[in-house]
């Protein structure tokens, strides 16, 4: 089975770049109290790590990535249901920082960042999946983008409740816990959007 991947570099810059083009904050604002604020640090030079660390850094930056494309294919969509489109900008504007982070851990690690050999299981779309969603108007769209990422928010939260069992560094593991509270909530909110098709 081919999964889509997006190379490290170019899903950094395309987030870059949709972040530095966007100042609007009242997207999803129906989503209060969520704190998408990223408090991990990227300075992660002096801190322990360990394999776990840096299996867990690597497979979530490759889950953001495809979160982030996946956002970005509903949000090209017209007629796509605005508190759905809220939830995708907000997936994003979360998931763009931690990425970066995850690449300055990596590299202050000295470890190689690509990720091309990886196994994306773990909650990852396949390329039908992503075909699918392409493929599908606007108000399909809408529901297929809500199924599709409460799979793969699962697959993040097994990853990163990997991490809090196994990791050593302290900001992998408290970007883990934050990972594990607010996509947990999204999971909660998009199974109430699905309830209200």
């Amino acid at each position: 089975m081919k999964f889509r991947t997006l190379t490290l570099s170019a899903g950094i810059l395309a987030g870059a770049l949709v972040l530095a083009g966007c100042s609007d904050t009242t997207a999803g604002s129906d989503m209060e109290g969520m704190d998408h604020s990223s408090s991990a640090t990227a300075d992660a030079s002096d801190a322990t790590f360990n394999d776990a660390d840096v299996s867990f850094a690597m497979g979530m930056m490759m889950h953001h990535q495809q979160a982030i494309e996946m956002s970005d294919t509903l949000l090209a969509k017209d007629d796509v249901d605005a508190e759905v489109t809220g939830l995708a900008e907000d997936i994003k504007a979360a998931q763009t920082p931690e990425i970066e982070t995850m690449n300055q851990w990596l590299e202050a690690w000295g470890q190689d960042t690509d990720m091309g050999g990886m196994d994306h299981s773990d909650g990852m779309m396949s390329e039908e999946d992503m075909t699918a969603l392409e493929e599908a108007d606007g108000e399909t769209a809408s529901t297929l983008f809500l199924e599709q990422m409460i799979v793969h928010h699962e697959g993040a939260l097994d990853m990163a409740q990997t991490e809090l069992r196994e990791g050593e560094n302290p900001d992998a593991l408290a970007l883990a816990q934050k990972i594990v509270d607010d996509q947990k909530a999204e999971i909660a909110q998009m199974e109430d959007m699905l309830t209200q098709r």
